[in-house]
């Protein structure tokens, strides 16, 4: 039987007494479903899985999402590696509160990722509960966006002259296999305030790197005012810090958290394997 342990935090569940790298039954994917739905962010650890346990795990919960502007590696079309180098200099990637891939039509409903190498400290994942962000919101700061649709776009991460281009000096050595296009300068629009698409809980939807501004509101406005969400949604209240294990699987919902990297590992490599998930069509 599975077992479910709710973890003290405002998001997280463990997951134990399930093997991954083992077909599991709908059954159990239903399960897991409801689990991941509740708690938004699930944890897998002791889990020996290859690269093809992750693409039939992730499939169990919807489909492949589109992954742009990652190569994956080498043998498979869904897996990018997410990983850092012991002796690298390079800026921290993904180290500001975001949920993936907000620029896209239809951005992904979650993300996997699985260590492999851990350092033996830092490296931790934080996560923001945005149901809990919304049901919390203060009257002022309700008033102000409850009505606002944000403008994203991947333009200034991974357009060619993107925080993450190698034109920059201090992209220079960086380890993950990153892609720049013009094709990040596109635009789309979401509202700030969306409903999940399973469960229709209220939730802030928000990227630091992919919000350029609010349509009908100034860039002024719109920066002052994205700067004081962007410090409301990451407060403490909110936020579960997940301590990182060797062969550990970590599942969360993209609309329900936000998530950012840490560091605090210089010396050490950093691997781990990652997938998106997109809703069956």
């Amino acid at each position: 039987m599975i077992v479910v342990d709710p973890i003290d935090a405002p998001c997280g569940a463990t997951v134990r007494n399930i093997d991954l790298s083992a077909e599991i039954t709908q059954e159990a994917v239903t399960e897991l479903r409801q689990a991941w739905l509740q708690y938004h962010v699930l944890v897998f650890p002791d889990q020996l899985l290859s690269p093809a346990d992750l693409e039939r795990f992730t499939l169990h919960f919807g489909n492949f999402g589109d992954d742009p502007f990652f190569n994956p590696i080498e043998g498979s079309s869904h897996i990018a590696a997410i990983s850092r180098d012991a002796n690298e200099t390079t800026p921290l990637f993904a180290e500001n509160w975001h949920t993936d891939w907000s620029f896209q039509v239809k951005p992904p409903i979650a993300t996997c990722l699985y260590g492999i190498k851990i350092p033996p400290l830092g490296g931790d994942t934080l996560f923001a509960n945005q149901h809990k962000a919304y049901d919390e919101l203060p009257c002022a700061l309700k008033n102000k966006i409850e009505h606002l649709t944000a403008i994203h776009s991947a333009e200034s991460a991974y357009s060619p002259d993107g925080v993450y281009s190698d034109r920059h000096k201090k992209n220079t050595g960086r380890s993950m296999s990153i892609v720049v296009s013009d094709e990040a300068r596109r635009t789309h629009n979401h509202p700030f305030i969306r409903a999940h698409t399973e469960t229709g809980a209220l939730a802030l939807y928000s990227t630091a790197g992919y919000i350029q501004g609010f349509v009908g509101m100034g860039e002024k406005e719109s920066k002052e005012l994205l700067q004081e969400l962007y410090q409301y949604q990451g407060s403490p209240q909110f936020v579960y810090r997940h301590k990182w294990q060797p062969n550990m699987l970590v599942m969360w919902d993209n609309r329900s958290v936000l998530h950012k990297a840490t560091g605090g590992y210089d010396g050490h490599d950093r691997l781990l394997y990652r997938t998106t998930i997109s809703q069956f069509d």
